[in-house]
């Protein structure tokens, strides 16, 4: 019996190194050299993993960055510039400066504004409730707030006001990592330019009913009317599925097309001074008259 258990704990013993020399003769064979640089940028970059650069996490961006060889397709937002900047020092190669980018909730659909037609009393969340149905109120395109994009947020930048029962976006803390807008049964939440000095302008509204059932379900919609588009002498403004959007990339921040959208679905934010809406219209009726004159004068020239 002695003898027994001695030759199977020998055996054991034998066959446990070999194995253990086999499976190191393995690892040394079919060993993949991973390239240090990796390691280097992983540990420059913010350590956030939130996917915002497209990737499943740090490693996976620095893996990328380095078999690409360059930076021209890879891009942290957690970590902006001065984190790209690094990164591109490792690599040895240049990356541009890109503009800074921040989340905008565009849903002007407050409580005040849009009036609730339904009670919801199920799971607190904004995705199983897009399921179940269009919402508590007659706009079915607004937020539902259940609160999926504060949950999804890592940087505690984005909560919900309880008197608006919206979310908002505290631009300093926003990374722009798109969780929140990924999180978005409803695709309110976008992410774009912070703009010069934080000012930029948008249509905040995504319904795309036509003008009567989009003004019934919320005061401060977008009525597709075109007003903005007509106003807008840089073709910043584009008009489609009865909703409007401002290219941030065009914009001049004139603020005439909020000053004359009939509904304040257009917002600006961040400017130094309020909102001059008759300034503003009285500099649109001036330039209408000039141009009216320069026409009259050159029909009179051509006569």
């Amino acid at each position: 019996m002695t003898n027994t258990i001695i030759w199977t704990v020998a055996i054991l013993t034998v066959l446990g190194l070999v194995l253990s020399l086999v499976l190191f003769w393995v690892a040394r064979k079919f060993r993949v050299e991973e390239d240090p640089r990796i390691d280097e940028i992983e540990k420059t970059l913010p350590g956030a993993n939130c996917g915002g650069c497209g990737f499943a996490g740090c490693r996976a961006f620095a893996d990328a960055a380095v078999k690409a060889g360059n930076l021209d397709a890879n891009y942290c937002p957690v970590g902006g510039n001065e984190v790209m900047a690094k990164v591109a020092a490792i690599l040895g190669c240049e990356v541009k400066e890109a503009a800074p980018m921040v989340a905008v909730v565009r849903c002007n659909g407050s409580c005040a504004n849009r009036p609730r037609v339904n009670v919801y009393e199920g799971e607190q969340s904004c995705r199983v409730k897009a399921t179940l149905y269009s919402g508590d109120t007659l706009c079915s395109f607004g937020c539902l707030g259940c609160g999926d994009c504060v949950a999804a947020c890592a940087f505690g930048a984005i909560a919900m006001d309880a008197q608006t029962g919206l979310p908002v976006v505290d631009q300093d803390k926003c990374t722009a990592c798109g969780k929140c807008a990924s999180a978005c049964p409803k695709n309110i939440i976008e992410v774009r330019p912070k703009g010069p000095r934080g000012m930029r302008e948008y249509v905040s509204c995504v319904n795309k009913d036509k003008g009567p059932a989009a003004r019934k379900a919320c005061s401060a919609a977008c009525i597709g009317c075109g007003i903005c588009v007509k106003t807008c002498t840089h073709q910043a403004i584009t008009l489609a599925d009865n909703v409007a959007w401002i290219d941030p990339a065009k914009c001049k921040l004139c603020r005439e097309c909020e000053a004359l959208c009939p509904t304040g679905a257009i917002h600006g934010v961040n400017f130094p001074k309020p909102l001059d809406k008759e300034g503003i219209k009285q500099r649109i009726e001036a330039r209408k008259a000039k141009a009216a004159a320069e026409v009259a004068k050159k029909e009179e020239n051509n006569g």
